[in-house]
């Protein structure tokens, strides 16, 4: 007879719309004293648990596409997503985790070959300011910071956060006292960075004078380590990048800019020197120099060779000796 009886098994949109109600449940949280909350709270997890099993199977069993599809549907109606981002401060630590991992899988279902997500996010543009400003919230920066990069896979909402005034946070937000948040914030800003080509080359042409303002005396210039290494490293990524030809163009005609990439060959981080290479050479091989370029590199002329001589890689690179030994040609047939 107990066969008779057994519970039917949950379908994805049951888990969904059980999950939502809890949800509903947490985001009011009128009664923070009601008996059943704790009660509430596992029921919770275990369904965000179920969730993620879902969407990315387990030890037993892979997803399935079309419970996938389901679900994915399901999660974006009556803004069930909405409601677990804003209730994640309110969850436990693997609960939390894996909310992030619901939300991050969610950017690339794709049900009848859409990424809704992208749709959803673009019509809820507000949610993406609630996970960048979770970089100021210690408990919850790292895994909104990793739902963020997964948002910013879809190029409109790219866009949305480039346009946006939260841009110059970032220069903040790389530079917290903490440093797994630092690391993360710079992982988003280096996402937003590199990408999406196009979109950053637009940006970049519209931004220049405030966005390199910032970058060099910010990040180029700062007095921690971590931040020159990371900052150098990503300004070879961008003016290499034939997308942001015309902004390398801009960037290596300013003495300013010049006097920078040398003070960053003379660090005192031989990594440092390698990455600034990378970039001091695009100052040499433009063959429409500005006068005061040409002038700052003959009166240094000395010293600039003297450095370069001695810069050398741990391991032996061809490229890199080759590149080495034209902008020490071009440096010495100056006047």
């Amino acid at each position: 007879m107990k066969g008779l009886f057994k519970s039917k098994p949950r379908t994805p949109t049951d888990v969904v719309r059980q999950t939502r109600d809890l949800l509903v449940y947490f985001d009011l949280d009128r009664n923070s004293r009601d008996a059943k909350r704790e009660e509430k709270m596992v029921d919770l997890c275990k369904n965000i648990r179920e969730l993620k099993f879902i969407l990315y199977g387990n030890n037993e069993a892979e997803p399935v596409a079309e419970a996938c599809s389901q679900l994915t549907q399901e999660l974006f109606r009556e803004n069930t997503l909405r409601l677990l981002i804003v209730c994640l401060p309110k969850l436990n630590l693997e609960a939390r985790k894996d909310a992030t991992q619901i939300v991050a899988n969610l950017q690339r279902q794709q049900v009848h070959s859409r990424l809704i997500a992208s749709d959803y996010l673009e019509a809820n543009k507000d949610l993406l300011d609630l996970l960048i400003s979770g970089y100021e919230e210690m408990d919850i920066a790292l895994h909104y910071g990793f739902m963020l990069r997964e948002c910013i896979r879809h190029q409109c909402i790219a866009r949305y956060v480039l346009e946006s005034d939260h841009m110059k946070k970032f220069f903040e937000y790389i530079q917290l006292p903490n440093f797994d948040i630092a690391s993360d914030a710079y992982a988003t800003f280096k996402e937003l960075m590199t990408r999406h080509k196009s979109t950053v080359a637009e940006y970049l042409s519209k931004n220049y004078e405030w966005f390199f303002a910032e970058f060099n005396s910010r990040l180029l210039s700062s007095s921690n380590y971590i931040t020159r290494r990371q900052a150098i490293k990503l300004l070879g990524d961008m003016l290499l990048d034939r997308s942001n030809s015309a902004v390398m163009v801009r960037y290596v005609s300013s003495k300013d800019n010049l006097m920078i990439l040398m003070n960053l060959l003379r660090d005192s981080s031989k990594n440092i020197q390698i990455e600034a290479f990378h970039v001091f050479k695009l100052f040499v091989a433009n063959q429409n120099k500005p006068p005061e370029i040409t002038s700052i590199l003959t009166t240094n002329k000395r010293k600039l060779l003297r450095l370069l001589q001695d810069l050398k890689l741990d391991k032996e690179d061809e490229q890199f000796e080759g590149d080495k030994a034209q902008v020490i040609q071009e440096i010495e047939a100056l006047d």
